[in-house]
């Protein structure tokens, strides 16, 4: 082998090194942009679907004197709740009755998923404890909105029975 055929083989090899860096730094430029397109996307739903959980718990609050409400945000997620803790005496025996509604979107993971969370309970019992997801770019916002008011309506339910009992 002469060194000018080693000199061009050498060259050739160094360019071709130099095009597989080149690609591969632009596949992780469009992997970077893809990761940011979903973090984007998911907060854009977690805000439009917090604020209809939001009203959601509130309606169900508004319906039952006593309720508090308390906005839910950080590491759980981004959402509402409505609680109240009722004092029951029986027989001259005193019970506490915690009730709450929390509904949350939770923060983006590496799952690439919108989570749904919920969380209802009368009178010191876990009536559900649920979680939606789906991937984010597979997403149907009015999905997410139904199952929101659908909760919301099956705890108003739930604790209207209880609450006869109570």
């Amino acid at each position: 082998m002469s060194d000018d055929d080693f000199t061009s083989r050498l060259e050739s090899a160094i360019q071709r090194g130099k095009r597989r860096a080149e690609h591969k730094a632009d596949l992780e430029r469009a992997k970077e942009l893809s990761e940011e397109e979903l973090k984007r996307l998911h907060t854009s739903y977690r805000l439009s679907l917090s604020d209809r959980i939001e009203t959601a718990v509130a309606r169900v609050a508004d319906h039952f004197p006593g309720f508090r409400q308390e906005g839910l945000f950080g590491e759980v997620g981004w959402g509402a709740a409505c609680y109240r803790d009722d004092l029951h005496i029986e027989a001259g025996r005193r019970t506490n009755l915690f009730s709450r509604l929390e509904m949350v979107i939770r923060p983006y993971s590496d799952l690439k998923v919108l989570e749904l969370k919920g969380k209802g309970t009368v009178a010191n019992r876990e009536l559900f404890n649920r979680s939606h997801f789906l991937p984010v770019v597979e997403v149907d916002q009015a999905e997410y909105e139904q199952l929101i008011d659908s909760w919301a309506i099956e705890y108003a339910e739930m604790y209207a029975t209880s609450s006869g009992t109570i």
